[in-house]
């Protein structure tokens, strides 16, 4: 544990060093100046919390629904909703179905504890990766009921690492570890943990709920016209080059373009790039865009339900550190392409075994793929198979979250 603190404390020293040049950093300070006193003056004594935390915006999706369904059906529970980044607090910092919206504070003893203090929570539930060993020592420390949600474990994993015991001890403070497959659950009986439910992932039941009320975006399906559109949603730089000549080579097909982060460089770069015209969200008109071929979102908070007016997907980051989320277009019957670094995402393999995933390596593996995916007779099946693979795994919101509860009101 001391090589642990001491990377903690090294980890807190240098975000404040870089925080004057970089703005996550900042964000990252900022946000847990005065932290303590102001929870203190939010959240009432005796108050009941149920406290969900998440990393960043995109395991957001994987919590909402927790917290959703916390909210709905067990209302005498406050619930309190942190995050590890900026990337999600700045944007979830006002969501209406929690009732405070905090960081996690760095996790050394010190801070840990002050937190504990003011929060007194009555349960934990930790989503998917999230594993901060002070935190949870003295959530174990203090009798209360610690659980995660959507976790997958695999065997390269410090867990399973011969120099990773205060790891595997730290998974014995979990009552339940709610896990999304088998495999995960085999892999942590060979080391001992034993209180292991498979329940699946709780972002089908999220990208689900998108799907069945999410209205179409007016000005996309105003650009998509008569014509079939392609989505390309959470790119980076790798991704879009090996877009560009697709979009080049296809003029009658329209597309849009998502950026991960709205990069002015790369946006202009597309621009210059694209032969059939570029229109960025942002600057849309009111009207006279039609004719161009690409439209770049440069925003957030759309992109889920622009898949909706999609007739093929591509989800980026498969050239950097991992894909984004393949649920938000195939909850829609899309097929779906994305790079090469899938393998540590579930839904991904799945999808690709299914037939409804490809995963491409460059600019003509993506061209092939788009070219066999002409024909609206193999859309339609791949339509069908994705329906039925979003169906077949909906539900672990509800499972998991009565499971917790049941007990808790017992």
């Amino acid at each position: 544990m001391w090589l642990y603190n001491l990377c903690i404390t090294i980890y807190a020293i240098l975000i404040r060093l870089v925080s004057p040049f970089y703005s996550k950093a900042r964000k990252w300070c900022d946000g847990r100046k005065g932290m303590v006193e102001r929870m203190r003056d939010e959240i009432g004594a005796g108050e009941k919390i149920a406290w969900v935390h998440v990393a960043s915006l995109g395991d957001f999706e994987q919590g909402r629904p927790v917290v959703d369904y916390i909210k709905e059906n067990y209302p005498d529970y406050k619930i309190l909703l942190t995050f590890f980044s900026p990337s999600g607090y700045e944007v979830r910092k006002n969501y209406k179905n929690a009732d405070y919206v905090f960081y996690i504070p760095a996790d050394t003893k010190h801070n840990v504890r002050q937190f504990l203090d003011v929060v007194n929570p009555k349960l934990a539930i930790f989503v998917k990766y999230e594993f901060w060993l002070n935190m949870l020592v003295e959530l174990h420390k203090r009798k209360i009921r610690t659980f995660i949600v959507s976790a997958i474990f695999r065997r390269n994993s410090i867990f399973f690492n011969p120099f990773g015991r205060i790891w595997r001890k730290a998974l014995h403070s979990f009552e339940t570890l709610y896990v999304q497959d088998e495999a995960s659950k085999r892999l942590l009986a060979e080391i001992g943990v034993e209180r292991v439910v498979v329940a699946g992932d709780t972002r089908f039941d999220r990208v689900a709920a998108i799907a069945e009320c999410a209205e179409r975006v007016a000005v996309v399906e105003e650009f998509k016209g008569e014509s079939r559109l392609f989505v390309a949603g959470s790119t980076w730089g790798a991704d879009e080059e090996i877009l560009l000549p697709l979009i080049n080579s296809n003029p009658d097909i329209k597309f849009v373009i998502a950026p991960h982060e709205m990069e002015e460089e790369r946006i202009a770069h597309i621009e210059r790039e694209v032969k059939g015209g570029v229109v960025r969200y942002t600057q849309l008109p009111q009207s006279g865009f039609a004719d161009k071929q690409v439209l770049v979102v440069d925003t957030i908070g759309l992109l889920s339900r622009i898949y909706g007016s999609a007739d093929w997907s591509y989800v980026g980051g498969g050239f950097g550190a991992g894909i984004h989320n393949t649920l938000e277009p195939v909850v829609y019957g899309l097929p779906v392409a994305f790079g090469v670094k899938y393998h540590k995402y579930k839904e991904a393999c799945d999808l690709i075994s299914l037939g409804v995933a490809h995963s491409v390596c460059n600019a003509k593996a993506l061209q092939e793929w788009f070219k066999e995916l002409q024909h609206e007779d193999v859309r339609a099946e791949v339509n069908v198979k994705a329906q039925q693979y979003i169906a077949k795994h909906r539900g672990a919101t509800e499972m998991v979250v009565n499971a917790i509860f049941a007990k808790e009101n017992a």
